[in-house]
């Protein structure tokens, strides 16, 4: 059976590449630092389920290390001159846009296709983590799509995988770090502290009341956090589980999906989500590293508006 295991195998590999890439371009003076931060990286996805907590803890920690001292820095040398990628751009046209396509399309197949495939009478994949693992396939998809039809060098996607990553830096590990974060928040009882505070000033006796907290703590926290799966955990033991669910009957799962949706809105609204934020104005030289920021905002509060009303209408309908 294929379980998230395999995908984190499949990273670490990635990862693992990366590392080399970076160890063998003299042309950077921080290449060991480059080559020790993704390659530690590459260690917690390749063995972390095996090693203990504590081990696990001391990666991250070296990892930080790696990071901070000296600091990463991105190689100078590219595969393809800027002219040369013009001309490719310009030959392939919008079929260009085919590997791209691919992985949602075959994401969304794989998740209801391997859900009803079973091996020797067990189910194919681990049917919990259905979608990554489809997502994951799907781009191995579109890789080998894109090297049958732009047939680069056999090395070529893994030095370009090392050219963004390295052109992000720390800022890719961010949504891990978040989440653990969040979970972590959660076990400690900062979801009940949230309900606290939030039960004590805010009148949440009625049910759209609570939605439209549930909603824009979610946004909000995810504004603090830079990450909608860390306020996830708290948001929802503060105020999603014993308030909407158990107080008014809420359907947990509409609540949940919805929810996520309402962090996103804060995702596009804070610095904090540099590796959505910051990064790619980074990446485009924009003069304002708040741009993309400014942009998003209109749309987020209409979409965080949206999800208000979705919730309150979809999730008391049982």
């Amino acid at each position: 059976m294929i379980t998230l295991e395999h995908i984190y195998w499949l990273t670490g590999a990635m990862m693992a590449g990366v590392a080399i890439v970076n160890a063998r371009d003299a042309s950077n003076p921080r290449r060991l630092n480059n080559s020790a931060f993704w390659g530690i990286y590459a260690v917690t996805f390749l063995a972390g389920s095996y090693l203990p907590d504590l081990a696990n803890g001391l990666l991250v920690i070296a990892m930080v290390m790696a990071a901070s001292v000296r600091g990463l820095s991105p190689g100078k040398g590219e595969a393809n001159s800027r002219e040369e990628r013009e001309v490719s751009a310009n030959r392939w046209g919008n079929k260009l846009f085919i590997p791209a396509l691919a992985i949602p399309v075959v994401t969304v197949l794989g998740t209801v296709a391997f859900k009803r495939m079973t091996l020797n009478g067990s189910p194919l994949v681990d049917i919990k983590q259905v979608t990554v693992i489809s997502l994951a396939l799907a781009t191995l998809v579109a890789l080998a799509i894109g090297m049958t039809m732009l047939r680069p060098p056999p090395l070529a996607p893994i030095r370009e995988a090392r050219r963004l990553l390295d052109a992000v830096g720390w800022a890719a590990v961010l949504p891990q770090m978040l989440a653990a974060l969040g979970a972590l928040f959660a076990l400690a009882g900062v979801g009940n502290v949230v309900s606290a505070v939030a039960q004590k000033w805010i009148p949440l006796n009625h049910p759209f009341a609570v939605v439209t907290t549930y909603a824009i703590g979610m946004a909000v926290f995810t504004m603090i956090m830079g990450n909608a799966f860390a306020a996830f955990p708290v948001m929802t033991a503060g105020i999603g589980l014993p308030l909407i669910v158990h107080k008014f009957g809420g359907d947990p799962t509409v609540m949940a999906a919805i929810g996520m949706l309402s962090g996103f809105c804060g995702t596009l609204m804070t610095p904090m989500a540099a590796n959505f934020n910051i990064v790619p104005t980074a990446l485009l030289e924009l003069p304002d590293e708040n741009a993309v920021i400014k942009v998003q905002i209109p749309t987020a509060l209409m979409l965080l508006g949206t999800n208000i009303l979705l919730m309150n209408f979809l999730v008391f309908r049982r």
